[in-house]
């Protein structure tokens, strides 16, 4: 299966700001692969790295002050309404559920991060969208 990710391609995931120590175990899958992870301070951060480099997947705090959660996702999809968007939140619920759907978010996973439920969404998200097994076990 041929990948729509060149080799040579750098790959990056793009984090918000967060209020809690979650990016250093998020590089800790990442590095492996070769993929960069890049953290945003706050949301006006996020949105001007998107329009930088190339992103293939922001993942956003839902609960943090700093990302502003589904508003920052609002953003994205005007700028880059194909960018694939993971949210993490404590409170997953219906009404969040139906807003993310709306959104087009790939992914809402539960805190605290089971980071072999991320890696798996990772995974998943890369097939469908990349047709690449970068994430692949």
């Amino acid at each position: 299966m041929v990948s729509n990710l060149s080799k040579h391609e750098e790959i990056n995931l793009l984090a918000s700001g967060a209020d809690w120590a979650w990016p250093e175990a998020v590089r800790n899958i990442l590095r492996p692969r070769g993929v960069n992870l890049l953290v945003a301070s706050d949301a006006d951060e996020l949105i001007h790295i998107i329009g930088r480099r190339r992103i293939h997947t922001a993942i956003v705090d839902m609960d943090s002050e700093k990302s502003h959660g589904l508003a920052t996702i609002r953003i994205i999809r005007m700028e880059h309404p194909r960018l694939p968007c993971i949210l993490l939140t404590r409170a997953v619920g219906e009404s969040l559920l139906g807003k993310a759907l709306r959104l087009n978010v790939f992914s809402v996973i539960d805190k605290p991060v089971d980071m072999g439920i991320l890696r798996e969404q990772l995974h998943r998200l890369f097939i469908k969208k990349y047709n690449s097994y970068i994430f692949a076990k």
